[in-house]
């Protein structure tokens, strides 16, 4: 990294606490190769050493449970991160969808900038298993809104198989996405959530990855996907206690199976195929069948939906007394004791 984008990225965020209000921030965007004014002017602030950024405040518009907070969610291209960032938008959040997908993501958000403007909605393409694709991430987003609030780390992958058959390559690849992809997205956020932080001791923010009920108990044949779970929640409690000091929570958000979504329910190699193929559950001939027995290890006999899931996204970003959590939401499928 350059030692400009290194000190955009101190800049820009330490500018935008500066210029917030009863914890709302303006969009403090970065403008390259841009001229300091000749003449005062109060949409835009120069920087000796870094710059010129154009500030658009429009925070006294945005209403809701996220008003004006800046949430970046992996994994957004479609499906449940999708419905997270939609939501984040519809409850006053500005919002950057992240995903490998780049035509896909780019979009989704085209969709939502029709509905909530370009001023708070953005895209970028980012590999969560290659730190330098983060990382240019991360520097689009603060050039784009000046900094973050809360980052949601959804993007995941799944391949079911059984130890005794179960490639070296998928083992790897579930574990780089799901293990490693939060690792390096934490490390590419921190100094930025940190730099907020340094210019505001009351300031805080939020890491929350999106874990699984598969973090808190094994899954038969499917311990790839399990396994990159545990890991990840050891990984929130470990930086739950590192960040705290610059006003960062991380927490984890263990949901229960989204029975509707694409990764249950894709035709071609949703878990419900994957399931039947591998005979997870034994005697099931159908897809109906393998779901029907998943519906009934659930109390609440449904699967989980984002409602559900946004309403402890909210909570923890909400509660400034919790950190290194790890919340299920699982219908009683799962209960902590």
């Amino acid at each position: 990294m350059t030692d400009a984008a290194k000190e955009l990225l101190q800049v820009a965020p330490a500018l935008r606490m500066r210029l917030g209000k009863d914890g709302k921030y303006p969009v403090v965007r970065f403008v390259p190769d841009g001229r300091k004014p000749a003449a005062p002017d109060p949409n835009t602030v120069w920087v000796d050493g870094t710059g010129l950024f154009h500030i658009i405040d429009d925070t006294a518009e945005l209403a809701g449970r996220a008003a004006g907070k800046v949430a970046v969610v992996t994994g957004a291209a479609q499906g449940f991160g999708l419905e997270i960032a939609q939501d984040f938008a519809a409850q006053g959040a500005r919002v950057c969808l992240a995903d490998i997908n780049a035509d896909g993501v780019n979009a989704a958000a085209a969709a939502m900038q029709k509905q909530y403007g370009q001023s708070r909605v953005m895209a970028v393409a980012m590999n969560v298993t290659d730190a330098e694709s983060i990382r240019q991430a991360v520097r689009s987003i603060v050039t784009y809104f000046g900094g973050l609030d809360v980052f949601i780390s959804n993007a995941g992958v799944l391949k079911a198989e059984s130890v005794k058959t179960q490639s070296e390559t998928d083992f790897e690849f579930v574990t780089s996405v799901n293990y490693k992809g939060f690792f390096l997205c934490t490390q590419a956020v921190a100094p930025v959530l940190a730099a907020q932080h340094a210019a505001d001791a009351s300031y805080m923010s939020d890491i929350i990855q999106i874990n699984s009920k598969s973090g808190l108990q094994g899954s038969n044949k499917n311990g790839a996907y399990a396994g990159s779970k545990f890991g990840g929640i050891g990984l929130v409690q470990s930086f739950a206690m590192e960040l705290i000091e610059d006003g960062v929570k991380v927490n984890a958000i263990c949901p229960g199976n989204f029975f509707d979504g694409p990764l249950w329910s894709d035709p071609n190699n949703g878990l419900f195929v994957q399931y039947l193929r591998t005979g997870k559950i034994p005697g099931a001939k159908t897809i109906e069948e393998v779901r029907r027995a998943y519906e009934q290890k659930v109390p609440m006999g449904r699967g989980c939906t984002t409602a559900d899931v946004m309403k402890a996204i909210y909570y923890i970003m909400e509660q400034r007394y919790e950190t290194g959590q790890a919340v299920p939401v699982t219908g009683g499928q799962v209960m902590l004791h």
